[in-house]
């Protein structure tokens, strides 16, 4: 089954810095088949034949503090996960000059509908919508800065999403395709 893991937090501001030709190797050390990672931001595509994602989760995340001396929290998808979202983004949704656009990881534990109550949004000014393990939202640049939406940014709330624009998620998504 091909999956992609996303850290949180990597080679942000200067903080918890791996080098992705490193963090390859960890992953190939650990059994994982057909590594490959994609920027920065800590994004590994991988094929194994484990399907126990918490398993998984927990088998990465120790790799990653064995080799790298840091914790990070990893959330696991596999390819039909991902190949739903994509499906849900619109097309026109993108990140460029003129739109602001985020695809919200959630895990587990805040996976669910209810999300758009807690999320501190203004509907007029933005789109939000659920999808199952994600929560997209868009603005347009020049409106961002009276988003709300920033305000989650240190809670509780926030250690339990990994942000990607959906560009990112449709790279990911093209890069499991050919896995």
């Amino acid at each position: 089954m091909t999956y992609v893991a996303l850290l949180r937090g990597i080679n942000v501001g200067g903080n918890n810095r791996i080098k992705m030709a490193e963090l390859k190797q960890t992953f190939e050390k650990s059994g994982f088949a057909k590594v490959k990672t994609f920027i920065a931001s800590g994004n590994v595509i991988f094929s194994t034949d484990e399907t126990n994602h918490t398993e998984l989760t927990k088998k990465i995340e120790l790799a990653i503090r064995e080799d790298f001396g840091i914790s990070i929290a990893v959330l696991l998808r596999d390819f039909n996960s991902i190949d739903k979202l994509v499906k849900a983004i619109p097309s026109s949704w993108v990140n460029d000059k003129e739109i602001k656009c985020d695809v919200m990881f959630l895990w587990d534990e805040i996976d669910n509908k209810r999300i758009l109550t807690v999320l501190p949004f203004d509907s007029m000014l933005e789109e939000v919508r659920y999808v199952p393990g994600a929560v997209l939202w868009r603005i347009d640049r020049h409106k961002a800065s009276k988003s709300r939406m920033f305000k989650i940014v240190g809670t509780k709330l926030y250690k339990k999403i990994t942000i990607r624009n959906p560009n990112t998620v449709r790279k990911l998504y093209q890069l499991m395709v050919e896995t």
